[in-house]
């Protein structure tokens, strides 16, 4: 990785953990008082540490390209409802199934629950997850990492790195927020990986938006968050069948039918 990359990398970790940390403290018992609305905040640690190191390395010039990337609706209204529903359909025909199981439409009520807001109706949910952790992190690890680990590697290869280290950069939830047994974080790392190769295929055959990752990420979370854990386990099972399709149709060099998005080191 480059410096400028590792840069990114070590104040992406920096800035979250210093909201997800004390919440960690919390989760065991060490410290109380923490408000659980910190988590969200955390979500703009990507964020943050994108804008800083692309003005440092490239100034306010390199700035307003990454806010035009994060602004770039212009894609094709296909590729926008693959962004924006994509998730959504999965949740449905899970929910679908589930009531023809059990009788009842219990597992649909999960959708766009915040925890930590739980005053918020399913669609000021589905925006608040679009609007924190979608464009929090995928500013950072698809606007920001992504395109320059790209400059070096295949895009297989460059999401296989983005997705160790955005799992690493979960790490302290699952002191409060997750479950912490092998199985759990070995089942939430593949996702994880999976998901970052999905996100590796929609920002490069999309020309490079963050919108469109930011929309698929939060539609995922607004999907699995606050859900039954089998609607999480289908949903991300969906995510990883996705990305073996992708990798048999495109080919690891791009991950997606466009040339992809290059970003000079």
């Amino acid at each position: 990785m480059s410096r400028p990359t590792i840069l990114y990398v070590l104040l992406a970790y920096g800035l979250s953990w210093c909201a997800f940390t004390p919440l960690a403290l919390q989760g065991q018992g060490i410290i109380s008082g923490v408000p659980a609305w910190l988590h969200l905040l955390g979500a703009y640690g990507p964020l943050a540490a994108a804008f800083i190191v692309t003005l440092l390395t490239a100034g306010p010039a390199g700035a307003r390209e990454l806010v035009a990337r994060m602004a770039r609706w212009q894609i094709g209204w296909g590729w926008l409802l693959v962004a924006a529903l994509s998730p959504v359909a999965v949740f449905g025909l899970v929910v679908s199934v589930l009531r023809l199981i059990d009788g009842t439409w219990q597992a649909a009520s999960g959708f766009g629950r915040v925890a930590e807001l739980p005053q918020l109706g399913w669609l000021a949910g589905w925006a608040v997850w679009i609007l924190t952790f979608g464009i929090g992190e995928e500013t950072g690890w698809r606007g920001f990492a992504l395109p320059r680990l790209q400059a070096r590697y295949s895009a297989r290869d460059a999401a296989l790195i983005v997705g160790l280290l955005w799992a690493g950069w979960h790490a302290p939830a699952f002191f409060y927020n997750y479950e912490r047994s092998l199985i759990a974080v070995v089942a939430f790392v593949v996702g994880i990986i999976a998901g970052a190769m999905v996100l590796a295929w929609l920002y490069n055959s999309t020309g490079g938006s963050v919108l469109a990752t930011a929309l698929w990420h939060g539609t995922y979370n607004a999907a699995v968050a606050g859900g039954e854990a089998v609607v999480a386990a289908v949903t991300t099972a969906a995510v990883i069948l996705a990305f073996v399709v992708i990798a048999r149709r495109y080919g690891p060099e791009h991950l997606a039918p466009r040339p992809r998005q290059m970003v000079a080191e």
